[in-house]
């Protein structure tokens, strides 16, 4: 998770010359409009100081800035604004018509210059992964650390590594793993967590231990599966195979196209 310098960032959308006491009205200001936890959303972190010192100054994480954001009058604030107005609309219409969020997601990856077979397969993990935290939502697990558990319960035992290991082996630090997997990859996490819902209904399970005894069986369901792809291919599956340098292939090739 990323955390930013309240004050510079005030400092820059105000043209403040004093901006350490525009962020104390502010928070004032805040708590008059409601958002009254403002000061427990933001910590004490060091950064650097215009003398090249680390200091301690008040951060916060992006979802914090964007609600104080929403509460600076001044134009160089508007377009953050009106952004927010715009994704804010756009998860109305997506809770509305769920498809539109596939699509909108659909045509991101084809921005990207992800190969359309490999966006399918991805489009159709996505709801893979949709189900099956529904089921789990309904079984009583928590969204979070609980999905995150069971998550990766599956995942080791498909690929015989955990997900931040298989980040590492891709050369991965904040991007989703699931964005840089290949073709057999994908196939086997959707095996994985589509039988992890259908051993969830089968049972009827219900609270976390449970569904994690489920989420093991099922990766190991798959990662058998793996095995016998490893076995036939004489090849790994997991693969340290990324797509982070796709947007300068697709440049790349883009330049290729116009000198022809």
């Amino acid at each position: 998770m990323w955390y930013f310098s309240v004050i510079d960032i005030i400092a820059i959308l105000t043209d403040s010359s004093r901006p350490r006491k525009y962020w104390s009205d502010l928070k004032v200001k805040l708590i008059s409009e409601g958002y009254i936890e403002v000061s427990e959303k933001i910590g004490q972190l060091k950064m650097q100081a215009p003398d090249g010192k680390l200091r301690e100054t008040d951060a916060a994480d992006s979802q914090t800035l964007l609600r104080i954001i929403q509460s600076i009058p001044s134009p160089k604030a508007e377009p953050f604004k009106r952004w927010l107005a715009e994704v804010g609309q756009q998860r109305l219409e997506e809770i509305e018509n769920p498809e539109l969020a596939m699509e909108r997601m659909k045509t991101l990856y084809e921005a990207k210059g992800y190969p359309q077979d490999w966006i399918e397969k991805r489009m159709r993990g996505i709801a893979i992964r949709n189900e099956l935290t529904d089921e789990w939502d309904q079984r009583g697990a928590q969204e979070g650390i609980e999905y995150a558990i069971l998550t990766n319960e599956i995942a080791h035992a498909t690929f015989g590594l955990n997900i931040q290991d298989h980040k590492a082996l891709k050369s991965l630090k904040r991007e989703n793993l699931r964005d840089h997997m290949t073709d057999l990859e994908l196939i086997l996490t959707m095996l994985g967590e589509a039988t992890s819902t259908a051993l969830h209904r089968e049972r009827d399970s219900q609270g976390l231990p449970d569904l994690k005894t489920d989420a093991r069986d099922a990766g190991q369901i798959a990662g058998h599966t793996r095995k016998e792809i490893e076995e036939a291919t004489g090849a790994p599956v997991v693969s340290p195979e990324n797509y982070l340098d796709l947007s300068r292939r697709k440049q790349l090739k883009q330049a290729t196209n116009e000198e022809k």
